[in-house]
């Protein structure tokens, strides 16, 4: 009798250690990078079992039913249960989620846009995700003197309902003066051009200044002003679009695992969720903690401020 046939076993892919340097030259000219396997498949699994666990254990019993709104005009921020949420986790809903009489129209857990905004501090698995070796080592690559955490957030994009996500800069909403603001973007589920994928203006970092800001209002809400500050970051070398020339997006499908840094002048956007597969992933924003981040920002640090990525002396 011959003997069976045994699969070897299935090695996870090893997660990467730093960046090289062709990596860290197209980030600079391209103002993204899809970093493959950043994540173990372990890692992801449990992070998206935690996601799965927090959605279907949060009460709606006093939740004030704060939509996140993913169109031009940001009209959901006005309230204080999104602008209180710096050091809190709390969860916000699709805006198609609900009926014309404001009754949910989805069971909870598949109502849910997001989930943020300190998941990097109060929840242990989110909080390991964030501070691995790996991602300090990026930030020192990015030449980042006291890189800060200040804000992390589960992006749900549910199907059928999950939002489109029109063009636009992260630092617009997390404006430091020179803007320093670095998105880490991490799949934990595929992402693709049917559920809903990231595309990319390739290299509109350096052709985008910063114009306007996310700030909280005098007498309460929130709006855009325009910035008064620098609009690109400190000795950044720009360059201008041709007259009548418009950005084109490029996608950005990636398999789970993947981590996608994305400067902060960066255009990018990611469209409609129409399909029955959901689009998941986890992303945390940096800042330089050496530049000026005011109090008209919405987010505002919490007591002890922002979390540092690592002690100076590292």
């Amino acid at each position: 009798m011959a003997p069976s046939r045994v699969s070897p076993p299935v090695e996870s892919p090893t997660v990467p250690k730093k960046l090289t340097a062709e990596q860290l030259a197209s980030y600079k000219t391209n103002g993204y990078l899809l970093i493959p396997n950043a994540l173990s498949p372990t890692t992801v699994s449990a992070l998206l079992s935690e996601t799965n666990h927090m959605l279907s254990s949060f009460s709606l019993t006093d939740h004030p039913m704060t939509k996140f709104s993913t169109g031009e005009k940001y009209s959901h921020v006005g309230d204080d249960y999104f602008l209180t949420s710096g050091d809190k986790v709390r969860f916000f809903f699709e805006e198609d989620a609900f009926s014309t009489t404001g009754e949910l129209t989805k069971p909870k857990h598949r109502a849910i846009n997001k989930i943020g905004h300190y998941l990097h501090e109060l929840s242990p698995l989110f909080r390991k995700a964030t501070f691995t070796p790996l991602h300090r080592e990026i930030a020192k690559a990015m030449g980042f003197k006291d890189p800060r955490v200040l804000q992390s957030m589960i992006i749900c994009k549910q199907p059928e309902i999950g939002g489109r996500v029109p063009p636009h800069q992260d630092s617009t909403f997390l404006y430091t003066d020179p803007p320093s603001a670095v998105g880490f973007w991490i799949a934990l589920e595929d992402a693709t051009i049917d559920n809903g994928c990231l595309s990319f203006a390739k290299g509109s970092h350096r052709r985008a200044p910063v114009t306007s800001r996310f700030v909280r209002k005098e007498g309460g809400g929130t709006g855009f002003d325009d910035v008064a500050g620098a609009k690109f970051p400190e000795n950044f070398e720009t360059q201008e679009l041709e007259k009548d020339e418009e950005e084109e997006y490029g996608l950005g499908e990636v398999k789970a695992g993947t981590l996608v840094l994305i400067h902060g002048n960066l255009l990018h956007k990611s469209e409609r969720n129409l399909s029955g597969k959901s689009r998941f992933i986890y992303t945390f924003h940096v800042i330089e903690g050496e530049n000026d981040y005011d109090g008209r920002n919405w987010l505002q640090p919490p007591e002890k401020g922002f979390t540092r990525l690592y002690e100076s002396s590292c």
